[in-house]
């Protein structure tokens, strides 16, 4: 379903491309055709990340650090002003083997659900540390909290909380990090009403 998804996109995505490339030889705004070009890009990345899901990604040596801050600055920069973003990461680079695209995705992904949580008003926070062998990633939110006879239930396929999904967001990132980075993702903590915090983990290179 996901690589058929992919290509269904795929081609209207050519199209875009092709319009845009017209649209500079206009008179339309230039900021316009950039903003364009950027939401683009951002649908090859899904399309890609998409085509991915079932095959063995490819995992490259990377600065988990910047990617880390790469994709929460992708979502803060996108989302409203009610949501206060708290970002905690180390100055120094910490090298992992990862799939830059489908670790991103992972922790859009677990912002989102944050977001969806608080009802799109609250604290998000994101902290990253590390020790000798491992880097841990926590994503905090301030929202309705998980009960503790769901925090393993919210992984497994099909399982939501929401009015709307098919619950496979959460499945999909712990297989991407449990399956094909060799790590573990958890719910750390959740309390009712106050939020809750899930938490990566990843071997790091040494």
């Amino acid at each position: 379903m996901a690589k058929e998804s992919a290509h269904q996109i795929g081609t209207p995505l050519s199209s875009l491309v092709g319009w845009t490339t017209l649209l500079k030889d206009t008179n339309v705004d230039p900021s316009y055709i950039t903003e364009m070009e950027k939401d683009i890009t951002r649908l090859q990345t899904i399309t890609e990340r998409f085509s991915k899901i079932g095959s063995i990604p490819t995992l490259s040596e990377m600065d988990i650090v910047d990617q880390t801050d790469k994709a929460v600055h992708y979502i803060s920069s996108r989302s409203s002003k009610l949501v206060e973003f708290v970002v905690d990461l180390p100055s120094q680079p910490i090298l992992v083997k990862l799939n830059e695209q489908l670790y991103a995705w992972v922790v859009e992904n677990l912002i989102k659900n944050g977001i969806d949580a608080m009802k799109g008003k609250g604290t998000i926070k994101i902290y990253l540390r590390a020790d000798a062998h491992k880097v841990f990633i926590t994503v905090s939110d301030t929202g309705k909290g998980i009960p503790k006879n769901q925090w393993n239930q919210v992984f497994t396929p099909g399982f939501t909380t929401k009015k709307r999904g098919w619950g496979l967001g959460l499945s999909l990132a712990h297989r991407i990090i449990k399956d094909y980075h060799k790590g573990m993702i958890r719910v750390a903590d959740s309390k009712k009403d106050k939020g809750t915090t899930f938490e990566i983990m990843i071997n790091r290179l040494k």
